[in-house]
């Protein structure tokens, strides 16, 4: 029998910001108090992630612009990953560098091959403060990766060179949701 709550349970789904969204490009603050607070946020994001069906989500991504990202991301042997981290920092990448399909819930309905490396490490906190490092690898080190990307104010899509840009440049033109002009 599963003891505890479910992630995101408790939480409210808030609206995501999309491509075009200023906040979206801008580097995120360091969390400072550890309250109530940072805790509604984790419920609120789990929330969010999981009726957007992602594998992770960054603050800013609902318009909070906090150093705070969650998952629930399996790796490449299917063993699956959840958590939260607040203040992460990337703290290391190794392995090979592997161009694998990404996509981003405020990007969504376009996908490019993504150059990523395949191992990640990064340090951070929980919603209480304790210390909390995080190893991943294969697709999970993707996940990582992409969610340390937005809290520093950058996209998938900045990756991508040539061709690849190109292509997903205008999918994001022809989407539903794109903003004219």
């Amino acid at each position: 029998m599963r003891r505890g709550t479910i992630p995101g349970s408790s939480g409210r789904v808030r609206p995501m910001r999309l491509l075009g969204d200023g906040g979206l490009g801008a580097p995120c603050e360091e969390v400072a108090d550890f309250g109530a607070d940072l805790a509604r946020l984790v419920e609120d994001m789990f929330a969010t992630m999981y009726a957007a069906g992602g594998v992770g989500l960054a603050a800013n991504q609902i318009g909070v612009p906090l150093r705070v990202f969650v998952y629930d991301c399996p790796d490449d042997e299917d063993v699956r990953h959840l958590g939260h981290l607040v203040n992460p920092r990337l703290v290391s990448v190794e392995g090979i560098v592997v161009r694998g399909p990404e996509g981003c819930l405020s990007v969504p309905g376009v996908e490019a091959g993504t150059p990523r490396f395949d191992e990640a490490v990064v340090e951070g906190f929980t919603v209480d403060g304790a210390e909390v490092r995080v190893r991943g690898t294969g697709f999970f080190a993707r996940c990582l990766q992409h969610e340390c990307d937005h809290l520093d104010g950058g996209l998938y899509l900045d990756r991508l060179t040539g061709l690849r840009r190109r292509r997903a440049l205008r999918a994001v033109r022809r989407a539903p949701w794109a903003v004219a002009g």
